[in-house]
């Protein structure tokens, strides 16, 4: 949500997705979420760019292997740097940038997330991913739906990171919102 404020033609596009796909007569429903393509890109933009997690779950080498050219040792504990693999400008073009769309059409493998490993992957992937994924997609889905967001004075929102074993924003998110005039009679609805 703090980079949409930053980005007003990200949640213009957003929001146009919204409106054909579920129109402005109801709320956005689990069962949209399929349909809302441009959306899962902010999704996946958004925890490429800030994984809740930077290091993921340790894990121990079973067999000695190479690793990015290394030498790693049967029982080796492997920490892995999400982070740094997400912004890794050899991967990734323009890196640090904000660009959902590098994650449409053939930019992302069948589940749009090609070297996009929040949850990790393979046996040891998180089994709360599609619980988070469908949870995110609906918050961010409902309040892209149903406001106009804008910046503080039109001051841009701060993304620096207090770092630490997860990510957490150094100064709190403070954005303007107002219901969208296509949206009050929903709003409205007890």
């Amino acid at each position: 949500m703090a980079l949409l404020p930053n980005h007003p033609e990200v949640l213009k596009k957003a929001q146009t997705e919204i409106d054909v796909a579920v129109g402005t007569s109801r709320l956005i429903s689990p069962d949209d979420l399929p349909r809302l393509g441009y959306l899962q890109c902010i999704i996946n933009e958004t925890l490429r760019l800030y994984p809740a997690a930077p290091l993921l779950m340790p894990h121990e080498s079973s067999a000695h292997c190479m690793v990015g050219g290394y030498d790693v040792l049967r029982g080796t504990m492997v920490l892995v740097n999400a982070y740094a693999i997400h912004r890794d400008p050899d991967v990734w073009e323009h890196p640090a940038e904000f660009k959902p769309e590098r994650f449409e059409g053939g930019d992302a493998d069948a589940d749009g997330r090609r070297l996009l490993i929040p949850f990790v992957m393979g046996r040891r992937k998180c089994p709360g991913e599609a619980l988070a994924l469908r949870t995110v997609g609906m918050v961010l889905g409902t309040l892209v739906q149903c406001f106009d967001w804008d910046r503080v004075d039109g001051v841009e929102v701060d993304m620096a990171d207090r770092g630490g074993l997860t990510i957490a924003r150094a100064v709190p998110l403070e954005a303007m919102c107002k219901p969208r005039e296509s949206m009050r009679d929903v709003l409205r609805e007890p």
